[in-house]
Protein backbone atom coordinates (compact mmCIF):
# COMPACT_ATOMS: atom_id res chain seq x y z
CA UNK A 1 0.00 0.00 0.00
CA UNK A 2 1.13 3.27 -0.54
CA UNK A 3 1.46 5.57 2.38
CA UNK A 4 2.15 9.31 2.50
CA UNK A 5 2.51 9.23 6.29
CA UNK A 6 5.77 8.18 5.82
CA UNK A 7 6.29 11.14 3.98
CA UNK A 8 4.61 13.48 6.84
CA UNK A 9 7.27 11.90 9.16
CA UNK A 10 9.96 12.60 7.55
CA UNK A 11 8.74 16.12 6.30
CA UNK A 12 7.24 17.21 9.10
CA UNK A 13 9.99 19.18 10.81
CA UNK A 14 11.21 20.31 7.79
CA UNK A 15 7.46 22.02 7.15
CA UNK A 16 7.34 23.31 10.46
CA UNK A 17 10.53 25.23 10.27
CA UNK A 18 10.75 26.30 6.81
CA UNK A 19 7.51 26.32 5.43
CA UNK A 20 5.34 28.02 8.13
CA UNK A 21 7.51 30.93 9.05
CA UNK A 22 4.26 32.79 8.46
CA UNK A 23 4.44 34.16 11.78
CA UNK A 24 7.34 36.77 10.23
CA UNK A 25 4.84 38.65 8.21
CA UNK A 26 0.89 39.36 7.79
CA UNK A 27 -0.72 36.78 5.75
CA UNK A 28 0.39 37.24 1.61
CA UNK A 29 -2.75 37.79 -0.79
CA UNK A 30 -0.02 36.06 -3.41
CA UNK A 31 -0.51 32.48 -4.83
CA UNK A 32 2.85 31.08 -3.45
CA UNK A 33 5.65 29.81 -5.72
CA UNK A 34 5.86 25.60 -6.93
CA UNK A 35 8.19 23.91 -5.75
CA UNK A 36 10.46 20.55 -5.85
CA UNK A 37 8.25 17.37 -4.94
CA UNK A 38 10.79 16.06 -2.92
CA UNK A 39 8.52 16.13 -0.07
CA UNK A 40 5.70 14.39 -1.94
CA UNK A 41 4.78 11.40 0.60
CA UNK A 42 5.97 7.96 -0.40
CA UNK A 43 5.20 4.39 1.20
CA UNK A 44 5.86 3.28 4.36
CA UNK A 45 8.45 0.27 4.83
CA UNK A 46 6.05 -1.62 5.64
CA UNK A 47 3.33 -1.14 2.59
CA UNK A 48 5.23 -2.66 -0.08
CA UNK A 49 5.86 -1.05 -3.30
CA UNK A 50 2.39 -1.51 -5.07
CA UNK A 51 0.61 0.95 -3.01
CA UNK A 52 0.56 4.78 -2.21
CA UNK A 53 0.23 6.80 0.59
CA UNK A 54 0.11 10.52 1.61
CA UNK A 55 3.00 12.67 2.99
CA UNK A 56 2.99 13.86 6.46
CA UNK A 57 0.10 11.90 7.83
CA UNK A 58 0.41 8.48 9.60
CA UNK A 59 1.58 5.01 8.92
CA UNK A 60 -1.14 4.14 6.53
CA UNK A 61 -1.46 6.76 3.99
CA UNK A 62 0.49 8.69 1.12
CA UNK A 63 0.61 11.95 0.73
CA UNK A 64 2.52 14.73 -0.38
CA UNK A 65 3.70 17.16 2.31
CA UNK A 66 5.78 19.36 0.19
CA UNK A 67 5.61 22.57 1.16
CA UNK A 68 6.25 26.56 0.36
CA UNK A 69 8.96 28.34 2.18
CA UNK A 70 7.91 31.95 1.50
CA UNK A 71 7.82 34.98 3.71
CA UNK A 72 4.74 36.73 3.93
CA UNK A 73 3.48 40.32 2.93
CA UNK A 74 3.91 42.47 6.40
CA UNK A 75 6.51 42.50 9.47
CA UNK A 76 5.29 41.90 12.72
CA UNK A 77 5.92 42.47 16.14
CA UNK A 78 9.84 41.57 17.17
CA UNK A 79 8.70 39.70 20.33
CA UNK A 80 5.88 37.63 18.60
CA UNK A 81 8.55 36.89 16.04
CA UNK A 82 11.46 35.49 19.06
CA UNK A 83 8.34 33.12 20.41
CA UNK A 84 7.48 31.87 17.55
CA UNK A 85 11.07 31.13 16.51
CA UNK A 86 11.37 29.95 20.29
CA UNK A 87 8.05 27.41 19.20
CA UNK A 88 10.15 26.45 16.19
CA UNK A 89 13.48 25.23 17.98
CA UNK A 90 11.23 23.38 20.89
CA UNK A 91 9.74 21.36 18.05
CA UNK A 92 12.73 20.73 16.14
CA UNK A 93 14.39 19.73 19.53
CA UNK A 94 11.53 17.05 20.51
CA UNK A 95 10.02 19.25 22.82
CA UNK A 96 6.39 18.83 21.34
CA UNK A 97 4.51 19.83 24.62
CA UNK A 98 6.64 23.18 25.14
CA UNK A 99 6.36 24.11 21.15
CA UNK A 100 2.43 23.11 21.40
CA UNK A 101 1.90 26.04 24.48
CA UNK A 102 3.93 28.28 22.60
CA UNK A 103 2.14 27.89 19.43
CA UNK A 104 -1.18 28.39 20.91
CA UNK A 105 -0.30 30.91 22.66
CA UNK A 106 1.06 32.95 19.61
CA UNK A 107 -2.79 32.16 18.27
CA UNK A 108 -4.53 33.78 20.95
CA UNK A 109 -2.15 36.89 21.43
CA UNK A 110 -1.69 36.99 17.42
CA UNK A 111 -5.01 35.71 15.86
CA UNK A 112 -4.43 37.38 12.72
CA UNK A 113 -1.28 35.26 11.65
CA UNK A 114 -1.06 32.25 10.07
CA UNK A 115 1.71 30.46 10.95
CA UNK A 116 1.15 29.18 14.61
CA UNK A 117 -1.95 28.00 13.77
CA UNK A 118 -0.43 25.98 10.89
CA UNK A 119 2.08 24.62 13.37
CA UNK A 120 0.10 23.41 15.68
CA UNK A 121 -2.50 22.08 13.38
CA UNK A 122 0.75 19.45 12.48
CA UNK A 123 1.14 19.22 15.74
CA UNK A 124 -2.20 17.92 16.66
CA UNK A 125 -1.88 15.49 13.62
CA UNK A 126 0.78 14.17 14.63
CA UNK A 127 -1.00 12.83 17.76
CA UNK A 128 -3.88 11.90 15.66
CA UNK A 129 -6.07 14.83 17.14
CA UNK A 130 -7.76 14.97 13.91
CA UNK A 131 -10.43 17.42 14.76
CA UNK A 132 -8.31 19.84 16.31
CA UNK A 133 -5.68 19.71 13.50
CA UNK A 134 -8.57 20.61 11.06
CA UNK A 135 -10.06 23.03 13.15
CA UNK A 136 -6.38 24.76 13.37
CA UNK A 137 -5.49 24.06 9.58
CA UNK A 138 -9.17 25.58 8.38
CA UNK A 139 -7.62 29.03 9.87
CA UNK A 140 -4.86 28.70 8.74
CA UNK A 141 -6.20 28.53 5.46
CA UNK A 142 -8.64 31.60 5.88
CA UNK A 143 -5.77 33.81 6.87
CA UNK A 144 -3.82 32.13 4.30
CA UNK A 145 -6.22 31.51 1.35
CA UNK A 146 -3.43 31.83 -1.35
CA UNK A 147 -1.50 29.27 0.00
CA UNK A 148 -1.39 26.18 -1.87
CA UNK A 149 1.06 24.18 0.56
CA UNK A 150 -1.87 25.15 3.60
CA UNK A 151 -4.82 23.56 0.99
CA UNK A 152 -2.47 20.62 0.33
CA UNK A 153 -1.50 19.98 4.07
CA UNK A 154 -5.33 20.81 4.87
CA UNK A 155 -6.49 18.18 2.16
CA UNK A 156 -4.10 15.73 4.29
CA UNK A 157 -5.56 16.07 7.64
CA UNK A 158 -9.45 15.64 5.91
CA UNK A 159 -8.46 12.41 4.49
CA UNK A 160 -6.81 10.75 7.19
CA UNK A 161 -9.70 12.05 9.73
CA UNK A 162 -11.77 9.89 6.86
CA UNK A 163 -13.40 12.69 4.80
CA UNK A 164 -12.71 11.98 1.55
CA UNK A 165 -14.54 14.96 -0.58
CA UNK A 166 -13.40 17.34 1.92
CA UNK A 167 -10.09 16.42 1.22
CA UNK A 168 -10.22 15.97 -2.39
CA UNK A 169 -11.98 19.74 -2.70
CA UNK A 170 -8.59 20.89 -0.53
CA UNK A 171 -6.24 18.88 -2.99
CA UNK A 172 -8.32 20.58 -6.23
CA UNK A 173 -7.97 24.07 -4.31
CA UNK A 174 -4.16 23.60 -3.73
CA UNK A 175 -4.16 23.13 -7.44
CA UNK A 176 -5.85 25.60 -8.56
CA UNK A 177 -3.97 28.37 -6.91
CA UNK A 178 -0.70 27.07 -8.17
CA UNK A 179 -1.05 24.21 -10.87
CA UNK A 180 2.63 23.06 -10.81
CA UNK A 181 2.25 22.36 -7.26
CA UNK A 182 3.32 18.53 -7.65
CA UNK A 183 2.48 17.82 -3.97
CA UNK A 184 -0.87 18.46 -4.48
CA UNK A 185 -1.21 16.71 -7.44
CA UNK A 186 0.32 13.16 -5.96
CA UNK A 187 -1.74 13.19 -3.47
CA UNK A 188 -4.82 13.80 -5.25
CA UNK A 189 -3.49 10.54 -7.47
CA UNK A 190 -3.67 9.03 -4.31
CA UNK A 191 -6.79 9.46 -2.96
CA UNK A 192 -8.08 8.43 -6.57
CA UNK A 193 -6.34 5.51 -6.50
CA UNK A 194 -6.92 4.13 -2.86
CA UNK A 195 -9.73 5.91 -1.60
CA UNK A 196 -12.70 6.67 -4.68
CA UNK A 197 -11.41 3.57 -6.50
CA UNK A 198 -11.05 5.64 -9.96
CA UNK A 199 -8.06 3.96 -11.68
CA UNK A 200 -8.40 6.27 -14.76
CA UNK A 201 -8.22 9.49 -13.06
CA UNK A 202 -5.49 8.18 -10.93
CA UNK A 203 -3.27 7.11 -13.84
CA UNK A 204 -3.57 10.62 -15.29
CA UNK A 205 -3.09 12.71 -12.05
CA UNK A 206 0.09 10.53 -11.98
CA UNK A 207 1.31 11.13 -14.95
CA UNK A 208 1.25 14.67 -14.72
CA UNK A 209 2.89 14.50 -11.49
CA UNK A 210 5.81 12.68 -12.69
CA UNK A 211 5.58 16.11 -15.58
CA UNK A 212 6.25 17.52 -12.29
CA UNK A 213 8.56 15.93 -10.86
CA UNK A 214 12.60 17.13 -11.21
CA UNK A 215 14.28 14.13 -12.03
CA UNK A 216 11.61 11.61 -12.12
CA UNK A 217 10.35 9.30 -9.08
CA UNK A 218 10.64 6.04 -9.90
CA UNK A 219 8.30 4.91 -6.86
CA UNK A 220 5.73 6.48 -8.24
CA UNK A 221 6.45 5.04 -11.25
CA UNK A 222 6.42 1.72 -10.23
CA UNK A 223 2.46 2.57 -8.96
CA UNK A 224 1.71 3.53 -12.65
CA UNK A 225 2.81 0.09 -13.98
CA UNK A 226 1.13 -1.69 -11.28
CA UNK A 227 -2.04 0.65 -11.75
CA UNK A 228 -1.78 0.20 -15.61
CA UNK A 229 -1.77 -3.41 -15.39
CA UNK A 230 -4.56 -3.45 -12.97
CA UNK A 231 -6.99 -1.08 -15.30
CA UNK A 232 -5.65 -3.79 -18.05
CA UNK A 233 -7.34 -6.75 -16.14
CA UNK A 234 -10.04 -5.17 -15.53
CA UNK A 235 -11.21 -3.72 -19.18
CA UNK A 236 -10.20 -7.16 -20.37
CA UNK A 237 -12.85 -8.82 -22.47
CA UNK A 238 -14.67 -11.79 -20.15
CA UNK A 239 -14.13 -15.14 -21.47
CA UNK A 240 -16.60 -17.90 -20.12
CA UNK A 241 -14.73 -21.46 -20.20
CA UNK A 242 -16.96 -24.68 -21.48
CA UNK A 243 -17.70 -28.13 -20.15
Amino acid sequence: MRSADAVLRLTFVAFVMAALAACSSAPSRKAPASTPAAAAEKPVAAAGASAPKEAGAAPASKEAAAAVARPESAPIDPAAQRAFDGARQALAAGRTAEAERAFSALTKSHPELSGPFANLGLIHRQAAKYPEAIAALEKAVSLSPQRADLHNQLGITYRMAGDFKKAKSSYEQSIALDAKYAPAVLNLGILYDLYLWDGERALELYDRYLQLAPGGDDQVKRWVSDLRNRNARKNAPERKEQG
